[in-house]
């Protein structure tokens, strides 16, 4: 492991990525500003959005851009929505993913707790739709826990999405500080459980962060309950704060060396999830385990 992060200390060179630029990034970014639709790539300000735009990959990220949760690793906005949706939402992702010539895209979104279903539904209607239009269309989702209710999972499940991908985050010890108090590392391991038990050859994918001061026995024990539930694909990422202003963003405890992400890529192998995707820059809807999937689904059609 490294040293602790001095405060003034500048992000490593690995880290240290270029400002989008191109021309098809513009052009997508402001489409989606025109159907008002945000994208996780965006909101997450994610040091890949250029590249992966450019390369046929997209994260939408449903039913507005205010969470009802607060985690402190997080940088979208935290609130109460009172329950407001744009049912035009599935339609107008449809649109976007024509218009930006995709062939697989990844849906997520924020928490809503304020909803009967919190959001199960107006999932599954965009899976379906965008199905509906493109029928080879890879579907991805990232979901919230739906506090691991069966019956919320069941409903995404009959869409036929195919990676379902729910975010473990972080190690057992840190989750009461790095998650919300609604959020769980038993209740996510719930939830891939419960994926695989209602639909068993269905993927499943999840996501580490690290750098938040976990310890090299912990990261290890949560892959070995990632397998107990079956989970298929990890991936691993630097956690880098949000901002550093804001009182409930918790501030990198490490920069990890890119040689420490290749050490727990060749323990995941090792271990045989079917794939592994782990580097300073990876995020959960990385491209590089999205091709990897795209791949094994093309092969298994």
């Amino acid at each position: 492991m490294t040293a602790p992060q001095n405060k003034k200390q500048s992000r490593p060179e690995w880290l240290k990525v270029r400002a989008p630029s191109s021309s098809k990034y513009f052009e997508i970014r402001d489409m989606l500003k025109g159907l008002n639709l945000a994208t996780v790539c965006q909101e997450a300000l994610c040091p890949n959005i250029d590249e992966c735009w450019g390369g046929g990959t997209a994260t939408f990220m449903l039913m507005g851009d205010t969470c009802t949760r607060a985690c402190r690793f997080c940088g979208v906005k935290t609130g109460n929505p009172k329950g407001v949706l744009d049912e035009d939402e599935p339609q107008k992702v449809g649109y976007a993913i024509s218009q930006m010539a995709l062939d697989y895209v990844v849906l997520t979104s924020v928490d809503r707790d304020d909803l009967e279903d919190q959001g199960s539904e107006h999932f599954a209607k965009t899976i379906e739709t965008i199905k509906e239009n493109n029928p080879k269309m890879i579907v991805e989702v990232l979901t919230p826990d739906f506090s691991a209710n069966k019956e919320h999972i069941k409903r995404v499940l009959k869409a036929n999405p195919d990676v379902y991908a729910h975010n473990i985050e972080t190690i057992e010890r840190l989750t009461p500080t790095v998650r919300d108090r609604r959020s769980g590392y038993r209740q996510s391991l719930r939830v891939l459980d419960s994926v695989k038990q209602l639909s068993p050859s269905q993927y499943t994918k999840t996501s580490i962060m690290l750098g938040l001061g976990e310890k090299d026995e912990e990261v290890h024990q949560t892959l070995e309950d990632l397998k107990m539930v079956g989970c298929d694909v990890v991936t691993f990422g630097q956690y880098l704060a949000p901002t550093k202003r804001h009182a409930r963003h918790l501030p990198v405890t490490e920069f990890i060396h890119p040689k420490k992400f290749d050490h727990w890529a060749n323990v995941a192998k090792e271990m045989d999830f079917l794939y592994v995707a782990s580097g300073p820059l990876v995020r959960s809807s990385y491209k590089a385990a999205e091709y990897f999937m795209k791949g094994v689904i093309d092969k298994q059609r």
